[in-house]
């Protein structure tokens, strides 16, 4: 009798995820064909089928549901095993796997850097996402931790805020708004803004703010990157909102300006974050403790 393989239970695990072989062929460094092989390979043992296409669309049947449900708790289960043998060790190595928000990406990368000053035989894998999707490899017990803003309630998720984040409003310097010493929020209402995907945190807040105030904000462009958003604004396509810790360069260059508008900077804050049932491994723990350590009050970010 065949047995299953972990290497079949990954590499169906990733085409589960992904709804997609030649995704899971990409992220796993092996061909589509190799893939395929191994998902029929699977069902083959199973004896049912695990995905179905319909049109250009792969579903996952009912035992494939079944089957990624298995394939994530051996994750979790290798994990956690992984990290019992790394505390037994007690050694400043290993892995730390870690999510970011795209809107935090400066902030987390200085912060990786002077980590792994500290800790050089540690290796690190970064992911850069918007919010909903570092929310999905929380969930999925893909990751160790993740930096990222607001942090939905309801979710099994322990955060804890460790910097404050300012969000303003940005213009080219040449604008005219940019001249005056205080913009009303009615004063925004003719301009149109350039603005993230929906998911993100940076634009739900932004939208939340706006309609506290009765005022429905144009957009002119949806954008997947800050520095999209940048690149935008200084060829004067419209105004944007972004964190000021992402701005130091621009604003030092004086490609960008920030406007002096009431109600602003809206103060978000910095969380780490992690599932309340993840066991941290030596590392992760590190890094969570490092994080904490390093909390600074907005009266401590770059001036603008």
């Amino acid at each position: 009798m065949r047995r299953l393989t972990l290497r079949q239970f990954k590499v169906f695990e990733a085409v589960a995820r992904h709804l997609s072989f030649s995704r899971a062929a990409e992220e796993l460094h092996l061909s589509q064909p190799a893939v395929s092989m191994q998902v029929k390979s699977l069902e083959n043992i199973v004896g049912l089928p695990l995905t179905e296409q319909l049109g250009k669309k792969i579903f996952l049947t009912e035992a494939g549901q079944e089957v990624l449900h298995a394939s994530q708790n051996i994750a979790a289960q290798l994990n956690d095993l992984q990290t019992n043998l790394a505390q037994l060790r007690g050694m400043d190595s290993g892995q730390l796997n870690i999510a970011v928000t795209s809107t935090a990406n400066a902030v987390a990368t200085d912060i990786l850097a002077r980590f792994r000053g500290r800790h050089p035989r540690v290796s690190i894998h970064l992911d850069v996402s918007n919010r909903a999707e570092v929310l999905g490899l929380l969930a999925a017990n893909r990751i160790d931790l993740a930096i990222m803003g607001q942090v939905p309630e309801g979710l099994d998720l322990e955060a804890i805020r460790f910097m404050d984040n300012p969000l303003v409003v940005i213009a080219p310097p040449g604008h005219p708004l940019a001249g005056k010493k205080r913009v009303s929020v009615e004063d925004l209402a003719a301009e149109s803004f350039l603005v993230r995907e929906a998911g993100s945190g940076t634009r739900g807040a932004m939208e939340r703010f706006f309609a506290a105030r009765g005022l429905e904000i144009r957009s002119s462009m949806e954008m997947s990157s800050n520095e999209a958003i940048k690149q935008a604004v200084q060829a004067g396509l419209g105004l944007g909102i972004l964190s000021l810790q992402t701005l130091e360069m621009e604003l030092a260059l004086k490609r960008l300006t920030v406007l002096e508008v009431e109600g602003f900077p809206i103060l978000r804050h910095w969380h780490i974050v992690h599932r309340t049932d993840k066991r941290l491994s030596p590392v992760a723990q590190a890094f969570k403790e490092f994080v904490l350590g390093l909390a600074r009050p907005a009266a401590e970010t770059p001036p603008l």
